[in-house]
């Protein structure tokens, strides 16, 4: 994803690659890299992460939100004819619901083993698995204006996407444990406010002149301006189980972008809170996912997510036609009658108790809708 036109759409989808007869996570990328030009999509695209049992995939940069749906079908198809080939599966949760990371080998990389030797134990223990939406923007000093508004519903589009409720054998309550997980690095979260692009840049200079970081691709929030890309980086999601529920997340962040573009142009703008105040909504919504309720600080009041997500898309809805994408984005109120990834994860765990279950309902769910 290098940028694009306005509003333009990268969309990057991390997997586990599963053994078929234990349900465990296999340590399989080098097989799959080694044999990853056997499909088209896939040569150029097809990433290692830092555990041997991750696989990552990302789109080009899409002009709308239909070719971006066209590419993931492709890649996750791909993908999953690639893995099958070589005696794996894929599946897409935020989590693995019993294997453990200490059994998870790390890929044979200096940048990886730098940042193990850094982060120690918290770097071993990442073995999670998220969604990152790019979206293109066409200044980055107004990117930032985006970026300060925008993360009021980020907590909103977390609740949606929550995926991830077990963790080592265990239900941990939280419909998203992933996010709990990635809070253990530096510089995660919801991000600061910041007043200008270059007070932003000054931050990050600040942090390499400190040998805090050596790059901006270093800064892990749930939103980002990206370092080298013209795009703004939704990162705060689980990977969700279907390709209509990362389609429908994607539209959703496009159309948060554009609406609060479309306010800038008009001199308005979008009421700005404080960072402290948007965490106490992230973790609601990593706890709780759709069944909980967020702050409405301007009311001072607790509201059902759900009715919160109603009001995004109300929000939004002046900018959906224009972006083309209505039907992708229609998909949240489907998301919000069957339940979320982590809902009908627990709805598996509960009918039969058995993990290996919930592991064949995530391969399931991620291949539906893919072609053979």
């Amino acid at each position: 994803m290098s940028g694009g036109k306005l509003f333009s759409l990268g969309i990057e989808e991390e997997f586990q690659l599963i053994d078929p007869e234990t349900r465990e996570l296999k340590a399989h990328i080098a097989q799959m890299l080694a044999t990853k030009d056997r499909k088209d999509a896939l040569r150029d695209v097809l990433k290692q992460e830092m555990h041997q049992s991750v696989v990552e995939t990302g789109t080009t940069v899409c002009a709308d939100i239909k070719e971006a749906k066209s590419e993931i079908v492709t890649l996750r198809s791909q993908l999953a004819g690639l893995a099958k080939e070589n005696g794996s599966r894929i599946a897409a949760s935020g989590t693995h619901p019993f294997s453990h990371w200490i059994d998870q080998p790390i890929t044979d990389d200096p940048r990886y083993h730098t940042l193990v030797q850094d982060m120690q134990l918290v770097a071993r223990a990442n073995l999670i698995f998220g969604l990152h939406v790019h979206v293109g923007i066409d200044s980055r000093e107004r990117a930032i204006h985006i970026l300060n508004a925008a993360r009021y519903f980020l907590p909103h589009v977390l609740a949606l996407s929550t995926n991830s409720p077990f963790w080592v054998g265990r239900n941990t309550g939280f419909n998203s444990y992933r996010i709990k997980v990635f809070d253990r690095f530096p510089r995660t979260g919801i991000p600061d406010h910041f007043t200008s692009l270059a007070e932003y840049e000054n931050f990050i200079k600040l942090l390499v002149k400190t040998n805090c970081i050596d790059n901006g691709k270093k800064i892990w929030w749930d939103i980002r301006l990206h370092p080298h890309f013209d795009t703004l980086e939704f990162r705060i999601c689980d990977v969700p189980l279907r390709v209509d529920e990362t389609i429908a997340i994607a539209a959703l962040f496009q159309a948060i972008v554009a609406k609060l573009y479309k306010l800038i142009n008009q001199n308005l703008g979008f009421r700005l809170y404080r960072r402290v105040l948007i965490m106490e909504n992230r973790w609601r919504a990593s706890r709780y996912g759709i069944h909980g309720k967020l702050i409405d600080f301007g009311k001072s009041e607790e509201v059902e997510i759900k009715q919160l997500l109603q009001e995004l898309l109300e929000f939004v809805d002046d900018v959906v036609d224009d972006l083309g994408s209505r039907a992708e984005i229609n998909y949240v109120n489907e998301i919000i009658k069957m339940g979320t990834g982590a809902d009908r994860q627990l709805k598996v765990w509960e009918d039969t108790k058995d993990f290996r279950k919930v592991v064949d309902f995530i391969i399931d769910e991620t291949h539906l809708g893919l072609r053979d």
